[in-house]
């Protein structure tokens, strides 16, 4: 289940969706999701990035906060450069020698390479907050980096993603130069580079987009979209905010995995034969396609299946993301002072299947399964709601009871103190 906490949005209560598109929300999903690029100006949104992002927070990640590879690359003209031309050990008590060097990487900034700070959903504490509740509205899994380009300079060459990209300008000017795939929705393992002539041969034509982003402007890049960008003027720093997106062909991967469990499937092809020949192989593919179209057909009547394959999927949502961080010296402390005035809410993001029996309740998370007794299962739902509730007042349990439930839960990582 995820919950999303509206006291945790953004300024003005906009959702992270919102602060990232000129359009409503329904608008971007309709028309524009994993179909056209959309430039949303400055003007048209709620606000800056300055909260996400400053040119002073990447001083501070480059000089104070030990980043090491790979959160941190770097590059020019589309070639990267060897770490150990800006990496370092950290010295006595921080021996590992993969820590940015700050005077190495100023060095090589100032002759013309772009820094590129990785997974900064991991790193950086405002934007770890806003990729979750990013993940919340879009349900899919999402990640930043952070492109630090010098003046005038180029970091990469045309080339397409393999995800969907929100590129957020927080400071300078860059030009972006935009063109159409020429390999419609790429899969994760279908990248750029396998199809690099053609890319490169549609990267000469006439763009179909070409435009400078300015501080605070933000462009959508469906995966696929070929784009290279270069620094005007001052240096440049933008976000790009990367969505995985979960798409049709990973639901036709949990059918096919589901259908692993049929025997005939997995029994071996002929002893003996020739592989390389195709009309040896041929009538055990015809073969195949008919067992397939079978099965396919008694799944299609199988609502349990089915179910069962969507959670599948939801399964994998939760292994690639994870929930709001806990504090745990903080939460700690309150429990050991918890009380029925207290006040919990479930733990953003966080997913658990719950089954009962007669006697007990189960939360399943990514790692465990806790189990309460069945009395706890009304307050369960009441928490999952994602609404902060009062200790005292979780339905049906009496107060020292839902005292012992809320610590129970606060120590497992399940729910987190509300204020």
């Amino acid at each position: 289940m995820s919950v999303v906490h509206p006291d945790q949005r953004g300024p003005e209560n906009r959702s992270a969706l919102g602060r990232l598109v000129s359009v409503d929300e329904r608008t971007f999903i309709e028309e524009y999701w994993g179909r056209a690029p959309l430039l949303s100006r400055a003007g048209e949104l709620v606000q800056s990035f300055d909260d996400l992002m400053t040119v002073e927070a990447v001083d501070e990640l480059v000089s104070h906060r030990g980043v090491r590879t790979p959160f941190a690359r770097m590059a020019k003209d589309g070639a990267l450069l060897d770490r150990s031309e800006f990496t370092a050990s950290g010295g006595f008590g921080a021996e590992m020698t993969d820590q940015l060097d700050s005077a190495a990487v100023l060095s090589a900034f100032a002759s013309g390479h772009t820094l590129v700070l990785q997974g900064l959903h991991r790193l950086w504490p405002p934007l770890i907050d806003f990729v979750r509740d990013l993940v919340d509205d879009i349900g899919h899994p999402a990640q930043v980096n952070a492109y630090v380009t010098p003046a005038s300079s180029k970091g990469f060459s045309p080339h397409y993603d393999v995800h969907d990209v929100f590129v957020l300008q927080v400071s300078g000017e860059k030009r972006w130069i935009l063109h159409p795939p020429v390999h419609t929705h790429p899969l994760s393992n279908q990248p750029w580079s396998d199809r690099r002539s053609d890319v490169e041969n549609r990267a000469r034509e006439t763009p179909a987009v070409d435009t400078v982003l300015r501080p605070g402007d933000a462009l959508y890049l469906p995966r696929g979209w070929i784009h290279s960008a270069e620094a005007l003027g001052d240096t440049t720093i933008h976000l790009t905010v990367g969505v995985a997106s979960f798409n049709r062909y990973d639901v036709a991967r949990q059918v096919f995995d589901m259908l692993a469990t049929d025997a005939d499937l997995r029994q071996p092809l002929p002893a003996g034969i020739d592989l390389n020949d195709p009309d040896a192989v041929l009538p055990h593919v015809d073969r195949i396609i008919d067992d397939l179209a079978s099965l396919l057909d008694e799944l299609r009547g199988d609502t349990t299946a089915q179910r069962s394959i969507a959670e599948r999927l939801g399964a994998r949502l939760t292994d690639i993301t994870r929930p709001e961080p806990v504090n745990p010296l903080r939460t700690v402390a309150f429990m050991t002072g918890i009380s029925a005035d207290s006040q919990v809410v479930w733990r953003q993001g966080l997913a658990a299947s719950v089954s009962r029996d007669s006697t007990t309740i189960h939360l399943t998370l990514r790692a465990k399964t806790v189990s309460l007794p069945i009395e706890a299962a009304d307050a369960i739902a009441q928490l999952q709601t994602g609404k902060p509730c009062r200790v005292g007042d979780l339905v049906g349990l009496d107060t020292d009871s839902a005292i012992v439930v809320a610590r129970r839960l606060l120590r497992e990582g399940i729910v987190v103190p509300a204020s």
